[in-house]
């Protein structure tokens, strides 16, 4: 499907992620310099907000604001930037560390991932955030966490490991947030699984770092199609009515091309 597209117009991000769709608002974060951007349909992205510590993720608050995986922890964040952190658990790390992606599950906990600046391996950690703002680790011994996704009901979790090239999956109790035990999803051999997302069918989009396309798996874990896309280093994904959005990033790249960190939109055909 190369060629298939359109690109937002202006800014290549350095790491673009976190594409999410709120009310109707399409969102999106560049990590390394802490901005919360908006995605119009016709124009330039527009940036909400910009915070002084990387900015992996955000969800909406009920009461207004966004909960955020900011910095070495999780923060509330008002109009203006960083309103109150509920826990930074990461500030003591033996290496330097950063949150990374997060989503927010049906039931309304907020889950985020944390990983080493250097890629340390198993430095990093999935935290859960219960609505009472409560802030847990309940996994550790991960290297670069992304997603999490979860299902229409809340009772399936995947959560990719994407320095090992592996997505997990784990059984959820929606009434306590607690994890069963993991188990091997898929095994990505070209490239890395970055950012995910369960689509209405209960298939799962994963975008591929390093391999210029996004993938669709069946909730048995077969692979249901490849969509070729022109930046090598998508990182996030989402499926809005007929087309899939993706984001990108041109961090480590030497010579970036034209798509790269570009927003792309791409045409999905009519699902068989």
């Amino acid at each position: 499907m190369s060629g298939n597209h359109t690109a937002w117009p202006g800014e290549r991000f350095g790491l673009g992620e976190g594409l999410r769709r709120v009310g109707d608002r399409m969102i999106m974060v560049d990590i390394l310099t802490g901005r919360l951007l908006e995605l119009p349909s016709d124009g330039e992205p527009r940036v909400l907000l910009q915070l002084d510590v990387p900015l992996g993720a955000v969800a909406p608050r009920p009461g207004g604001g966004w909960i955020a995986a900011a910095g070495t922890g999780i923060a509330v964040l008002g109009d203006t930037g960083v309103g109150h952190w509920l826990a930074r658990p990461e500030d003591a790390a033996a290496t330097p560390m950063r949150m990374n992606d997060g989503v927010a599950d049906p039931s309304g906990r907020f889950w985020a991932g944390s990983m080493a600046y250097d890629n340390t391996p198993g430095a990093g950690s999935l935290y859960r955030v219960d609505p009472d703002g409560t802030v847990t680790r309940v996994l550790s011994d991960l290297t670069i966490p992304n997603g999490p996704a979860f299902d229409a009901e809340g009772t399936t979790m995947y959560l990719a490991d994407s320095a090992q090239g592996v997505i997990y999956r784990f059984a959820v109790d929606p009434a306590s947030g607690r994890l069963g035990a993991r188990t091997e999803f898929v095994t990505v051999e070209h490239g890395s699984p970055d950012g995910m997302m369960v689509d209405a069918e209960g298939f799962l989009w994963s975008a591929i770092w390093g391999a210029g396309h996004v993938r669709r798996y069946t909730p048995t874990g077969s692979l249901e199609r490849i969509v070729e896309v022109p930046a090598e280093q998508p990182t996030s994904v989402y499926v809005d009515r007929d087309r899939l959005v993706v984001t990108s990033a041109t961090v480590g790249l030497a010579e970036p091309g034209e798509f790269d960190g570009a927003v792309l939109s791409v045409p999905l055909s009519p699902q068989r």
